[in-house]
C-alpha cells in the first residue's frame, strides 16, 4: 500500500486489472462498443414514450425515468473505466472520487426505489384495472418519482459522509475500477463497526425493503393472473409485467449477494465484475428487453424510424 502524509491524500490510484494487464484491451474494446449502445438504446426509450401519444400512460412515465437513471449510471462509472482500462493513468482525484461515490450511490439507490414503483404500477394495472386511470393519476406518480429521487438522494448522502469521515492514514491505492463504499471501507483506518452497520441498514431499506414489495406485488399478481380464465387474457396480462421482471432480476440478483454482505468478506474481484455488470450489461440489456418484449414500444420506434427517414 501507498502511504502518504496526509489523512484524505490528493488521488487514488485505482489499480483495476493491472495484475492481469491482458484483460485490459478485451475489457476495454467491450465498454467501448457497449457504453454508446446502451446510451443510444435509453435515449430511443425516452424518446418514444415522449413523442409517442399512445406512451403517455404511467408504465411509460417510469420507464423513461429509469431509462434516464440507466444512463446517468453508465455514465458514472464509465468513462472512468474507460481512461483505467485504456492507458497507464490509473488515477482519480479525492474530489472525483467523491463525486463519483455520491453520484454512482444516488443512482443506484434510486434505481432500486423506482423498480418497487413500477411494481407497484404494474400490481394496479392486472389486480385493479378498473381504478387503474385513477390511482395511477399524473399527480400520484410525479409524487411516487420525487420520493423515489429524494429517498436515493438521502441515503447515498447518509452513506457516503459517514464512510467518508473515516481516516485513511494515508492509503490511497483502490483495488477496484471505481470509487466505491465497499472499497474504502477496506482501506479505511480505525473503528469501523459503525459505518459498516450503517451500511448495512441503508442497504437493507434500499434493496431489501424494495425487493419484498416486489415480492409481495407479484403475488398478487401472480393470485390475478389464475383468475384469468382465458390463456390469451392471461398471457396478454403476463406480457406487460414480464419486461419489468427481467429487469428486476438482473437488478437485485447480483445486488443482492454484493451490497448485503459485510464488507470484509467481499472478495478481491467481485466489485471489479460487480461494477463491469452493472455499468455494462443490465444498462446496455434494459432498453432492448423492453423494446423487443412490448409491441408498443415496438411499434413507436419503427413509427419514429419512418418519420425520421421520411423527413430526410
Amino acid at each position: 500500500m501507498a502511504l502518504i502524509n496526509i489523512s484524505h491524500p490528493e488521488e487514488f490510484i485505482l489499480l483495476g486489472f493491472t495484475d492481469r494487464p491482458w484483460m485490459e484491451k478485451p475489457l476495454f474494446v467491450i465498454l467501448l462498443i457497449t457504453y454508446p449502445m446502451a446510451m443510444m438504446g435509453n435515449i430511443a426509450i425516452i424518446l418514444v414514450s415522449r413523442l409517442d401519444p399512445r406512451l403517455h400512460s404511467p408504465m411509460y412515465f417510469f420507464l423513461t425515468n429509469l431509462s434516464f437513471l440507466d444512463m446517468c449510471y453508465t455514465t458514472s462509472i464509465v468513462p472512468q473505466m474507460l481512461v483505467n482500462l485504456g492507458s497507464s493513468k490509473k488515477t482519480i482525484s479525492y474530489m472525483g472520487c467523491t463525486v463519483q461515490l455520491y453520484f454512482f450511490h444516488t443512482v443506484g439507490g434510486t434505481e432500486c426505489l423506482l423498480l418497487a414503483a413500477m411494481s407497484l404500477d404494474r400490481y394496479v394495472a392486472i389486480c385493479r384495472p378498473l381504478h387503474y386511470t385513477l390511482i395511477m393519476n399524473r399527480q400520484i406518480c410525479v409524487l411516487l418519482v420525487s420520493i423515489v429521487w429524494l429517498s436515493g438522494i438521502i441515503s447515498a448522502v447518509s452513506e457516503a459522509a459517514v464512510t467518508l469521515q473515516l481516516p485513511l492514514c494515508g492509503l490511497n491505492k483502490l483495488d477496484h475500477l471505481l470509487c466505491e463504499i465497499p472499497v474504502l471501507l477496506k482501506i479505511a483506518c480505525g473503528e469501523k463497526s459503525v459505518n459498516e452497520l450503517t451500511l448495512s441498514v441503508v442497504c437493507i431499506f434500499m434493496l431489501a425493503v424494495p425487493l419484498c414489495l416486489i415480492l409481495a406485488s407479484y403475488a398478487g399478481i401472480g393470485h390475478a393472473l389464475l383468475n384469468i380464465k382465458s390463456s390469451e387474457g392471461r398471457k396478454k396480462a403476463f406480457g406487460t409485467c414480464s419486461s419489468h421482471l427481467i429487469v428486476v432480476l438482473l437488478f437485485y440478483g447480483p445486488g443482492i449477494s454484493m451490497y448485503l454482505q459485510p464488507a470484509s468478506s467481499i472478495t478481491r474481484d467481485q466489485p471489479k465484475f460487480m461494477a463491469l455488470f452493472y455499468g455494462v450489461v443490465t444498462r446496455t440489456l434494459n432498453p432492448f428487453i423492453y423494446a423487443l418484449r412490448n409491441k408498443d414500444v415496438k411499434g413507436a420506434l419503427g413509427n419514429l424510424m419512418r418519420r425520421l427517414f421520411s423527413s430526410k
